[in-house]
This record gives C-alpha cells, sequence and structure tokens, in this order.
C-alpha cells in the first residue's frame, strides 16, 4: 500500500489580475504547505475505486467524479483502490481537493511505474486545475501566471499556525463572482531570503488577498473568525487563505499556538480549530 499526505495549501497573500482571454485570472500567490492535511491510501486492484472518509467525508456526498478521480484518470487506465482520509473542510481555501488530486497523481506514479518526474506531473495537474501544480509539490512556491509559474522563494522559516474555519463552505466561482476589484497581480516578487519570521512578515505586510473582500461579502462569518484571531495572544499576522473561508493567524511559537487554539475552541465551539505549522524550507545556500 501506497500512503501519501495531502497537506493543506496555505496562500500567505494572493493578488489577482483582470480575467485573460482565456478565462483565467493571472495570480500571484505565496502558498506554503501545514503539517495538517487529508491522507490518500492507494492500493492495487483491477479496477479503479475511492472511498471517502473522515470527518469531512460527508462534505463529498453525491460527487461522483471528484479532483481525485478525474486525476487517476488523467495519469492512466489502470486499477487502483484509493481511500481518501477527510480531514480538512471542503470549498474551505485550503486546497483540499487540489492536494488531494495532486496526492492521487504522485502515489499512482509509482504505484503504476509511470516514471513521470515532478515537472511532468505538474503538467498534469495543471489540466486538472491551476492549484493542483503548487500541490504536487507540496513546498513552499511563489505562485504566478494562473498558478502554473512556481518558483521556490531561497529560504522560509518555520511559521507556528492556527487554521479556523466557520464551519461554512465558500466555492471559488461564488467568490469570483461578486469580485470586482482586481488589484493586479504585476508585482516585483523578491527573491524570498526570509531569515525569521520578522523578515517574512515585513515582506506580507505589503500584500494582501483580493478574494478576501468578496468572500465576506458572501459569508460575513469570516469577518468574526478575522477579528477573533487577531486577538489572540501571540497572533502576529491574521489574513484568510484562497478564497476562503478558512483564515489563518501566524503566531509567535507554538506554545501561543496551542494557547489560542484552546482560547478560541472554547470561545467558539461550533468552528473548526487547528493548530498546526508549517515547516522550514532552505533551497539554496
Amino acid at each position: 500500500m501506497i500512503s501519501e499526505r495531502a497537506a493543506a495549501k496555505i496562500n500567505l497573500f494572493l493578488h489577482v489580475g483582470t480575467k485573460r482571454e482565456d478565462g483565467f485570472h493571472p495570480l500571484q500567490s505565496l502558498a506554503v504547505f501545514t503539517d495538517l492535511g487529508d491522507a490518500l491510501a492507494i492500493e492495487p486492484a483491477p479496477d479503479l475505486s475511492l472511498n471517502i472518509d473522515g470527518s469531512f467525508a460527508k462534505g463529498l456526498d453525491g460527487e461522483s467524479d471528484n479532483l481525485v478521480l478525474r486525476a487517476a484518470r488523467a495519469l492512466g487506465t489502470q486499477g487502483a483502490k484509493l481511500t481518501l482520509t477527510k480531514n480538512l473542510p471542503v470549498a474551505s481555501g485550503i486546497g483540499g481537493g487540489s492536494a488531494d488530486a495532486a496526492a492521487a497523481l504522485r502515489g499512482l506514479n509509482a504505484l503504476w511505474s509511470s516514471g513521470k518526474d515532478s515537472a511532468a506531473l505538474c503538467d498534469v495537474a495543471a489540466a486538472l486545475g491551476s492549484d493542483i501544480p503548487v500541490c504536487v509539490l507540496s513546498t513552499a512556491s511563489f505562485m504566478e501566471g494562473r498558478g502554473e509559474i512556481l518558483r521556490a522563494p531561497d529560504t522560509m522559516p518555520r511559521l507556528p499556525m492556527l487554521l479556523v474555519n466557520p464551519r461554512v463552505a465558500v466555492p471559488t466561482k461564488d467568490v469570483f463572482a461578486v469580485l470586482k476589484d482586481r488589484n493586479g497581480a504585476d508585482m516585483t516578487l523578491p527573491r524570498g531570503r526570509f531569515r525569521d519570521t520578522a523578515d517574512l512578515l515585513r515582506f506580507l505586510e505589503t500584500t494582501r488577498n483580493d478574494r478576501e473582500a468578496p468572500a465576506l461579502q458572501i459569508q460575513p462569518v469570516i469577518g468574526e473568525v478575522l477579528t477573533a484571531v487577531a486577538a489572540l495572544p501571540g497572533a502576529l499576522l491574521t489574513r484568510m487563505s484562497g478564497s476562503g473561508a478558512t483564515c489563518f493567524g501566524i503566531f509567535a511559537d507554538d506554545d501561543c499556538c496551542a494557547r489560542a487554539a484552546q482560547i478560541l475552541k472554547e470561545a467558539a465551539p461550533g468552528w473548526w480549530v487547528a493548530p498546526t505549522f508549517v515547516p522550514a524550507n532552505r533551497h539554496r545556500p
């Protein structure tokens, strides 16, 4: 059996430009991946099948052809038994479906001995969805184009992070339907030599999430989440990820993050509150 982790993807910022002639919006983002995610187990089988369990499995009820199966069919025509454990909220702005599809591509590439390297898998992924190539790599990456142009920052610090979702779904298509202010995706991105959290935060202060305002129109409770997380002891930066409704807080250290999670769980027992972290990355000397 092959096991693949589908890590939650967090957009530390997200800039959106005017729709291109091909119908896609140009974007810029810095995506990072947490220690928290879904899990995909893959076993040999004569036919292709998918079983879904986990705390958020019900959110995928009625999907006869979700991204995991589409990814499998895009890679080949062989069989496999796929079991997806859904730990992340659905339609929540943290790349759950895209990460699941990417995990299927990586795992089936190994099971079927397809021999595709990361670049070839990213090419397959790009035809399935704009977020899937970065999820194939599952490492901190600047994103440009419609999401298929990827570049690793030189260094990234370890980030204690709290993820909070008020248990509401915000489909990306709905956000784009009300998105009016497209402030552009033409920022000159840095090399990304972020030596520590303070260095990263100084850069993030010059950025934004263009999808936050329209998501707030659809689900005003997102504003309550942002206010609540920002007020927690040790919170350094609070922002919505992707198209929402999941918001994140970067914290001073793991203890602050754990204490903040406990405070918020008691204050808002109906919300999904998950302390985690983004591993440090050093891509170049």
